[in-house]
């Protein structure tokens, strides 16, 4: 069954022989343990790579990072192990860049035991990681099942912050509210047309804007415990003890984008997690890539192709009021009727119920472009290479602004 992949299953015998260099894909969480799986096996590894080329400018685990799209002026030849939850697109990119030695991480990852090392996010997070990997690269191999690697979750639109280039939209929200009505619902009805969902991510706006964020997690894992939930944040509201205590035993991990100063409860949150043994990671805000201007640019279906191509955020699929979109940016454009409606762009799961299955199963299958992407700068992994970008670049992240950005609506 797996003639078809580019990327291999079986990679431990090949990879211990003597060879070209070995290179992990990717700086994800989980590019950790790929490492440390791979010296257990008595396989050496040369290097990293990734396709933000902001991440090489300093080592990962002690190794030297490359940009994924000038690998061949370094290496002419290698070996690649993909830690990446997207092992489709990663692989695809590598045999275009002329590579044949392509394999999955996932029976490195196997029997991988967390408890053994100590990793630079804290063990549940890194078990839960590891556990959504494995799924996806398993589901990679088999081509009949539909999946979501992940899905956004949005309970509000409200935000504590007021971020000029946020790429969710929220600087447009005159009106933010929260977005709860019907969510458990949409998601069981989510859950029962797709094969696999490996993680639930809530999101905003900040999702603890919403009075009600705890009661909405132990609402979707009130149908099956063993959910995997990571909740996003910008650490600017602490969350009440008997809200953490009543994730006990549950999958439930948060991830806090450290925002300096404007994430006045990032320690307090973080002392908070600990005491209640709640997986997490908190990382400071990166430099953003400008993607929050709607606007048409007319492109060509080249040029659209092109841009969904380039574009990082294509699998960040987001439920947002009942309809399963590709993308934040296509969900917040639409809910706020700043581009035109395209039942292309989405699936409403409460009004398409004939055929649910198909219908999601073509959405997230979607090779081409969707009719939004035409009102898109792009979101490309690094714009500095990207061949269909129209925004500025790398911004500072988090450029506070006092009024709500205007735009214009579609009937």
């Amino acid at each position: 069954m797996f003639m078809d992949k580019i990327a291999k299953y079986e990679c431990v015998e090949a990879l211990k022989k003597n060879g070209s260099p070995i290179v992990i894909v990717s700086l994800v969480e989980e590019s950790e343990a790929v490492l440390n799986a791979c010296r257990e096996a008595g396989i050496q590894v040369s290097a990293f790579c990734d396709n933000e080329s902001r991440k090489t400018k300093r080592d990962f685990c002690g190794l030297k990072v490359f940009h994924t799209p000038a690998l061949k002026k370094y290496l002419p030849e290698a070996r690649f192990i993909i830690a990446h939850h997207n092992i489709k697109d990663c692989a695809r990119q590598l045999h275009e860049l002329g590579y044949n030695e392509i394999y999955s991480s996932l029976e490195l990852l196997k029997n991988y035991n967390v408890t053994k090392y100590k990793h630079r996010v804290t063990q549940p997070y890194m078990a839960s990681k590891i556990l959504t990997s494995k799924a996806t690269h398993d589901l990679y191999f088999d081509g009949s099942k539909t999946f979501l690697r992940s899905i956004d979750v949005m309970i509000t639109t409200k935000c504590s912050m007021n971020c000029k280039n946020c790429c969710n939209l929220m600087q447009y929200y005159v009106d933010a509210k929260n977005t709860d009505e019907k969510i458990i619902e949409a998601v069981e009805l989510l859950t029962e047309n797709v094969d696999y969902i490996g993680e639930f991510r809530i999101i905003g706006g900040e999702p603890l804007m919403n009075k009600n964020w705890a009661e909405i997690i132990n609402g979707i894992t009130k149908k099956d415990s063993n959910r995997k939930i990571l909740v996003y944040t910008n650490a600017t509201i602490s969350p009440k003890d008997e809200q953490l205590e009543s994730f006990k035993n549950k999958n439930v991990n948060f991830y806090i984008t450290d925002y300096g100063k404007l994430s006045k409860n990032a320690d307090k949150m973080e002392e908070k997690l600990k005491h209640h043994n709640i997986g997490y990671m908190r990382k400071p805000a990166d430099n953003w890539v400008d993607c929050s201007n709607v606007r048409q640019h007319n492109r060509s279906v080249s040029r659209l192709k092109q841009v969904f191509k380039e574009c990082c955020a294509k699998k960040f699929y987001t439920l947002l009021n009942g309809k399963l979109y590709t993308c934040p940016f296509i969900a917040n454009a639409a809910n706020l009727k700043a581009i035109p409606d395209n039942k292309a762009d989405y699936v409403d799961l409460f009004s398409e119920k004939q055929n649910l299955k198909n219908k999601i199963k073509r959405l997230i299958n979607m090779e081409n472009f969707f009719p939004a992407c035409d009102f898109c700068d792009g979101r490309p992994n690094d714009p500095t290479t990207a061949l269909e970008y129209a925004g500025e670049g790398l911004i500072k992240a988090a450029e506070q602004t006092s009024e709500r950005l205007p735009y214009r609506e579609y009937e």
